[in-house]
């Protein structure tokens, strides 16, 4: 039952959570879609969070036809986005948090549908890849969020139950992935996620500045 052990282990989604990946996703995508004359909603781009589905450029087929260049735009796509993130910092209040809870001798793991290098090379720049003991990922056959399994495989990693851990989310896919694996979930909305509905998540803030162990503790 969740509340009932002691808090031992918090497990973390990546993109848009410890670093905001999301917002340079979706612009570069939409500056594609722009100059094909089809406009690219944040409302599109919304679903797609948190979990795999269509290429990001089947709607841009969508309305116009097939395209030529298909690879040549996402090759190019991927460089602009990976330039941009160069320049992205941990969120706020993320660096600090984990910083508290591997002190306080909390077993921190990542659960992300992104692959782990893409995780672990951020995290790397970061400053942060020392803190965590687990990167689980959706390779090698695990499901994307919102299944559970790749929670399931980070509390695997740790040697945490579900019951004695909380998981950090941005989105409902997400959310929804924690939830399935038994953990309590607190969502952090970011630029591209705060319209979201994000009411399953067992407890909101706006950033890691409002939270620390003993608030996380208590809501439990």
């Amino acid at each position: 039952m969740i509340g009932v052990e002691p808090l031992r282990g918090l497990v973390f989604d990546f993109d848009g959570l410890i670093c905001d990946t999301e917002t340079s996703s979706y612009e570069t995508a939409r500056e594609i879609y722009a100059e094909h004359g089809v406009d690219l909603t944040r409302t599109q781009w919304q679903n797609r969070i948190g979990t795999h589905g269509r290429h990001w450029l089947a709607d841009l087929e969508t309305a116009i036809g097939p395209l030529s260049d298909r690879d040549a735009l996402t090759e190019r796509r991927r460089l602009a986005h990976h330039e941009r993130l160069l320049a992205e910092e941990a969120l706020p209040g993320v660096a600090d948090f984990t910083k508290r809870a591997v002190d306080a001798g909390m077993l921190l793991a990542v659960a992300s549908s992104s692959t782990a290098q893409w995780v672990s090379d951020h995290l790397q720049r970061l400053g942060l890849l020392d803190r965590f003991a687990a990167i689980s990922t959706c390779e090698d056959g695990v499901p994307a969020k919102p299944e559970p399994q790749v929670y399931r495989l980070a509390l695997e990693a740790i040697g945490v139950d579900s019951s004695e851990a909380a998981a950090f989310e941005d989105s409902p896919n997400g959310i929804a992935a924690a939830k399935a694996a038994g953990l309590f979930c607190v969502a952090v909305p970011n630029r591209m996620t705060s319209g979201l509905d994000l009411s399953a998540a067992d407890m909101v803030i706006e950033s890691f500045l409002e939270l620390d162990l003993d608030l996380l503790r208590l809501h439990r």
